[in-house]
Formats: structure tokens, C-alpha cells, sequence
């Protein structure tokens, strides 16, 4: 049986799905020294609800206070071939600031010759009008202290005496979590499938064991690897567990990651970042290779709001 891959250009010859990598690494710094100077009003962030590396972004630009600096605009969640699109509907609107219809537009504003997937995030720069980066690991890092000038947040994600130890766990975490799902669910072979959800399942033992004497993944204060992981844990069990056959456990099952999850999800702010419609629509819907009747699920049922309990881990 022939199996159209979701995206044929980053499919190995056995059934592999291998991310493209970001196409534009500019860097916004504080002190200009880039050529792209951290400034208010200059830059702004076109993301998608429904997509994890854009969410991370979302929720750092969310707990640094920079919405007023930094301007956001959502795309629809429903992708087709032509890419990522602006239209006005529940959560997502037109492109205000380029007047763009698709996001493919500002890719070939930056690079006319661009050939790869045409991805979220992006941060465009107002004033030379073009891509500054389409990283959200960079993003992340941006946001977190290139800005600080312009915000009264007093957040560091990114602390100094744990960067070694963030880094690592990050690449385990990427590795096997945050791009396993995907290489589970983009397997167009069952050799390909199996070795990416079992990776992942142990890697997601792994985490629970770990949260099992500390709040978070470093101790009782959040980094940025708390949210780089909280953005999969929060679709798992609404897209990944039965969409991508990532079926083995649900969150729910985890006692450690699912206290978690909750704990994470009711931090001020963060509950209004998560767009249930959008990603159950974006996933069921676009990919339909896998899911040919589009049909969506009304499920699952969990409550995140619930109590979490993880108030008397100390470590």
C-alpha cells in the first residue's frame, strides 16, 4: 500500500518523519548589535493557536508583559496546500499590518527563492519589512532577555546557573516528546511508528518519575523547559493520544505530569494561550491523510482546573 506522507520533503526512505530546520536565525538584541535593536511596536509575531512551537512563543511574550510591545496576529487554524492563512473568524483575523493573505507572503518577501514549509512563529520587523526569525527556540530566548527595557516583569526563564542543565534536558525533551509525537504520528511505516511512541512513552516515564519530588522540572521556580513541555502535554490527550496513536497512556494516567499539567495551566495568564477549538480543528481537520472524515472529537474530558496538589513539592 503507497502512504502520502504529510510533508514528502522531510519523509525518509523509511517511513521517517525528519523536521525541516528554521530558515531565518536573526537574532533581536537589546543593544542593536544585530541590526535588529529591541524597540516597541517595531516587531510583530504571527502565530497559530494550534500550533505547539508557536504556543511557546505566545506564552512568553505572555508572562514577560510584552503584549503591548510586541503586536501578535493569529492565523486560521484550518491549513490547506496553499499554507497557513489570514481570515476573520472566532480567534484568528486578516493580517493588519502587511495586509497579507497567506503566511507564505512573508516568507517570499524575505527570501523570494524560499522553497520549505512555510511554519509558525515568525517575527516580522515592521521597518525593514521582512522575517527577522522563524526559531521559536530564539524566540523564546528573545523574549526573555532582549526586552527586558520595556517590561516590569521581573521573569528570567533562562537563569544563568542552571543554562547547562536547561539545554540538556531540552534536546531529551525535543527529542523524544515535542518532536516524538510527531515522528510517531507522521509515520508512514510501522518500524517508524513503534520506535518513536516508544521513545516517547519512556521519555514521558521518565518525566513523571522526575516530577515526583519537585514542582516543576528544576525545583519550585518555572524555565523555559516547563513550557517547552507543557505545550505537548496540554494537546496530548486531546490530539496526540488518538490522532498521532500515541495511545499507550494519556496524561490523565500520569499522576506526577498530569498534577503538573493542571499546575501549569492555572498559572496567571496561561489558561487564555490555549485554544482547544483551534487545535483540535487545526489537526483533525488539515491533516487528512490521517484523519480522511475530518471529523472532529468532542472529547477528552479533564478538568484543568481541578486542583493539582503540587503546592507541597518544595524541591
Amino acid at each position: 500500500m503507497n502512504v502520502t506522507p504529510q510533508f514528502p520533503d522531510e519523509q525518509s526512505t523509511i517511513g521517517e518523519f525528519t523536521r525541516q530546520p528554521d530558515a531565518f536565525r536573526n537574532w533581536v538584541t537589546a543593544n542593536g548589535s544585530s541590526g535588529y535593536p529591541a524597540a516597541s511596536s517595531r516587531y510583530h509575531l504571527y502565530v497559530s493557536w494550534a500550533c505547539p512551537w508557536a504556543h511557546r512563543t505566545i506564552i512568553v511574550r505572555k508572562l514577560k508583559q510584552l503584549e503591548s510591545v510586541i503586536g501578535m496576529t493569529v492565523v486560521d487554524p484550518i491549513r490547506d496546500e496553499r499554507g497557513w492563512a489570514f481570515r476573520e473568524g472566532p480567534g484568528h483575523s486578516l493580517d493588519p499590518i502587511n495586509g497579507f493573505s497567506f503566511l507564505s507572503e512573508a516568507y517570499k518577501a524575505t527570501d523570494p527563492h524560499y522553497i520549505g514549509r512555510f511554519t509558525v512563529p515568525i517575527l516580522w520587523d515592521r521597518f525593514t519589512k521582512r522575517i527577522v526569525t522563524n526559531s521559536d527556540d530564539d524566540l523564546m530566548r528573545i523574549f526573555n532577555g532582549e526586552f527586558n527595557r520595556f517590561t516590569e516583569s521581573p521573569i528570567d526563564l533562562y537563569p544563568d546557573g542552571l543554562r547547562q542543565e536547561i539545554d540538556e534536558l531540552n534536546s531529551f525533551i525535543y527529542e523524544n516528546v515535542n518532536d516524538g509525537v510527531y515522528r510517531a504520528g507522521f509515520a508512514t511505516s510501522q518500524q517508524a511508528y513503534e520506535r518513536a511512541a516508544r521513545r516517547l512513552f519512556t521519555a514521558l516515564d521518565q518525566l513523571d518519575a522526575r516530577l515526583a519530588t519537585r514542582r516543576y522540572l528544576f525545583g519550585p521556580e518555572c524555565v523555559e523547559t516547563d513550557w517547552r513541555l507543557f505545550v505537548t502535554l496540554i494537546r496530548f490527550d486531546a490530539v496526540y493520544h488518538g490522532h498521532f496513536k500515541c495511545n499507550v497512556r494519556r496524561i490523565l494516567d500520569y499522576p506526577n505530569l498530569f498534577g503538573y499539567l493542571k499546575d501549569l495551566y492555572q498559572t496567571d495568564g496561561i489558561a487564555e494561550t490555549v485554544n482547544f477549538d483551534h487545535i483540535k480543528r487545526h489537526y483533525y481537520i488539515t491533516h487528512d491523510d490521517i484523519n480522511p472524515t475530518s471529523i472532529v472529537p468532542i472529547g477528552p474530558d479533564q478538568d484543568l482546573t481541578a486542583a493539582h496538589g503540587r503546592e507541597r513539592l518544595t524541591g
